[in-house]
């Protein structure tokens, strides 16, 4: 099947619930058996001993998550962080090393510094530019090579094949956060990557209305994934998973337009004076230009920039008067957001001096000449803070 085709269909059997067209909500906790022998079955991935591990709402939404990034599998999370979690502990424990971009979603790096560390692994940032370089950071004890494309905030563009050849090589496990692209635009799973982990909070519900997590994985990964999960007992409720299951069906259209939209206004952003620098990789300018041109297949709404030196009292009246942007953390829904980023306050590995202000957009799926209109007067309260 075409993809498209794919999203459309994977995952539903419209005949086995009455007909209808999106699977229905199962809201379940005890299952019922039809005899002793079919409650003694070995359990597997889709045991239903128990409404926890899994309702036909859920495999529906595993299964369709799963034929869009060609995984083996899924599991479904309440969160993107606790997925970003979920993946990390599968494969770690005491005395263990980590390696992780340096520009990773903020929340990842904390687990790194606070938890994993008291359970006594270390972690080690690297620069996300380096490439098949990173072999010279891994240890003996390196179990883990963590890896976002693009980075949180700034968006440079690592090179994940040439790392994950190398991380192969040595034996460690490529898990990497792929919200940005959501499954639609990268396929990790033909770039090396083992594990892949995704806020379906943000594209995947593209609603702004749940939040969910998904991680899947290849075939040599799926089952220790799944063990934690299982063991933490960590699952996402029924009518978040329905959410999910409804936002994946309209993904390529809303991911198009997000792409066509964002390109829009990242260009008219290049030509503006107060603007020194836009960072996403889908421009030609962008220095990780000719990485994303040659492993994605589309880019999504958020992209970065940096403006000349202003005033804090500049930005300030700039982003406050907004009328169309929002002002929010998540991001991935149809509506368009903007933030102040202070990007050098998470970075170790790598120094982040741009030289102005740095702020982070999310372009929705409103008309673009009315964002920009909204962006020109806001620049016009920049320049009047001067």
């Amino acid at each position: 099947m075409k993809e498209d085709t794919k999203i459309t269909h994977a995952g539903r059997h419209p005949r086995d619930h009455f007909g209808t067209v999106n699977t229905p909500v199962y809201r379940a906790s005890t299952i019922l058996f039809e005899s002793v022998e079919e409650y003694k079955k070995p359990k597997g991935p889709r045991d239903k001993r128990y409404g926890r591990r899994g309702t036909p709402t859920h495999f529906s939404f595993e299964d369709v998550v799963s034929a869009l990034e060609g995984a083996h599998g899924a599991t479904i999370t309440p969160s993107g962080l606790n997925a970003v979690a979920i993946a990390v502990l599968a494969f770690v424990g005491h005395g263990d090393h980590v390696l992780m971009i340096d520009t990773a979603y903020g929340p990842a790096r904390r687990l790194a510094n606070t938890y994993l560390k008291k359970i006594g692994v270390e972690t080690t940032f690297f620069d996300p530019m380096i490439g098949a370089e990173i072999g010279g950071l891994i240890r003996p004890n390196t179990r883990v090579v963590y890896v976002e494309a693009p980075g949180t905030q700034t968006f440079e563009m690592p090179d994940i094949p040439a790392i994950a050849a190398v991380a192969h090589a040595r034996g460690a496990t490529v898990l990497m956060d792929n919200t940005w692209a959501s499954p639609l635009f990268f396929k990790p799973f033909s770039h090396g990557v083992d594990v892949s982990i995704h806020a379906a909070t943000k594209y995947i519900v593209g609603h702004s209305d749940a939040m969910l997590g998904v991680v899947t994985c290849n075939k040599a990964t799926f089952d220790a994934v799944r063990d934690v999960s299982d063991t933490l007992g960590v699952y996402a409720g029924p009518d978040e998973v329905y959410l999910g299951n409804r936002g994946i069906r309209t993904i390529a259209v809303r991911m198009r337009q997000h792409e066509v939209n964002a390109l829009k206004v990242a260009r008219w952003l290049q030509d503006r004076p107060e603007v020194k620098r836009v960072l996403y990789p889908a421009l030609p300018q962008d220095p990780g230009h000719a990485i994303w041109k040659r492993d994605f297949l589309g880019a999504s709404g958020l992209f970065g920039l940096v403006l000349n030196p202003a005033s804090d009292a500049g930005v300030t009246a700039m982003l406050d008067g907004l009328e169309l942007f929002g002002m929010g953390a998540s991001w991935g829904g149809f509506e368009s957001l903007i933030t102040w980023t202070h990007p050098e306050e998470n970075r170790t590995a790598t120094k982040w001096s741009p030289g102005g202000p740095t702020l982070r957009l999310h372009i929705g799926l409103e008309d673009t000449d009315d964002l920009i209109a909204d962006l020109e007067a806001g620049f016009e309260r920049l320049g009047a803070n001067r």
